[in-house]
C-alpha cells in the first residue's frame, strides 16, 4: 500500500515527542510503563482499539496518546494513530504530517484509506490526521461509515490509538467509545477538579465505555515537572 510522505513547508514545525527524541530517560519509562500496564488490562480480552481522552482542555491527551503510540511503534507492533479531535486537531503537529486529506474525508468518502494514511518518522507508526474540519463532527463520527472504517483498519494494524476531543466539551468520545475496546482518561496534576474527573468518569460510564484506567500527568518530581503516572481501574 502507498502512503504518502511529508512534503509541504509546514511540516518543519512540529513537537518534540519524548519517546522520540530520549527513548532512555525516565519520562519515556513512564510511557513503557503505561504500554505495560495497558497491555496486562487486556487479559481476557481483546484491547486492540484504545481511545484516549480528558475532561476538559490542555489536560495532555494528545501529548499522551502520541507518545504511547510511539512506544507501541518501538515495541514492534503495527501501530495507527488517527486523530479523531476534528475540532481543535493536533496529530499533523506532532508527527509534522500535512493535514489536507483525513478523517473528515474518508467519513464523507471523498479520500480513501490509502490516501488517508500517512507514514511518519517513527517506524511502524502511521498517522490517519483530522482531515479539514467539517461543520458537524459528531455526526460524522456516528456514522455507519465510521463503524465500518474501523473494521477496515482492525485488520491492517495491531494497535490502533484514537485522540478525541475532551468528554464534558462535546459528545464525540462518547460515540467513539462504543467503536472501541477501551478509553484512558488522561488528567492535569493540579489542573484537573476532583469533581470535574468524577463527572467525565459518570459519563464514560453512562454510555458503557470501559475504562481501562487514568494518566496523570505533570506529577511535579524532584527530576522533571512531567512525570506520567497510569491508574488501573
Amino acid at each position: 500500500m502507498a502512503r504518502r510522505k511529508k512534503h509541504s513547508k509546514q511540516l518543519k514545525k512540529g513537537r518534540n515527542l519524548i519517546t522520540e527524541t530520549s527513548p532512555r530517560s525516565p519520562i519515556s519509562e513512564q510511557y513503557r510503563t503505561i504500554r505495560t500496564n495497558l497491555q496486562f488490562s487486556a487479559v481476557d480480552s481483546e484491547l486492540q482499539a484504545i481511545l484516549f481522552t480528558s475532561a476538559g482542555r490542555e489536560e495532555g491527551k494528545s501529548t499522551s496518546v502520541a507518545n504511547v503510540a510511539v512506544v507501541y511503534a518501538q515495541q514492534g507492533k503495527k501501530v495507527l494513530l488517527i486523530d479523531a479531535d476534528m475540532r481543535k486537531p493536533t496529530v499533523h503537529y506532532s508527527f509534522r504530517a500535512d493535514n489536507i486529506r483525513g478523517l473528515s474525508n474518508l467519513l464523507v468518502e471523498q479520500a480513501t484509506i490509502e490516501d488517508a494514511i500517512q507514514e511518519t518518522r517513527v517506524e511502524n507508526l502511521h498517522v490517519i490526521t483530522s482531515g479539514p474540519i467539517p461543520p458537524n463532527p459528531a455526526e460524522l463520527l456516528a456514522s455507519k461509515k465510521m463503524e465500518s472504517l474501523m473494521e477496515e483498519l482492525k485488520n491492517m494494524y495491531d494497535v490502533i490509538l484514537i485522540d478525541s476531543p475532551p468528554v464534558l466539551a462535546v459528545t464525540d468520545a462518547l460515540i467513539l467509545s462504543a467503536l472501541v475496546d477501551g478509553v484512558v482518561l488522561v488528567v492535569r496534576s493540579k489542573q484537573t477538579e476532583i469533581e470535574v474527573a468524577q463527572k467525565a468518569v459518570e459519563l464514560l460510564d453512562s454510555s458503557r465505555a470501559k475504562l481501562l484506567g487514568a494518566i496523570l500527568n505533570s506529577q511535579d518530581n524532584k527530576q522533571s515537572d512531567n512525570y506520567y503516572y497510569y491508574y488501573g481501574r
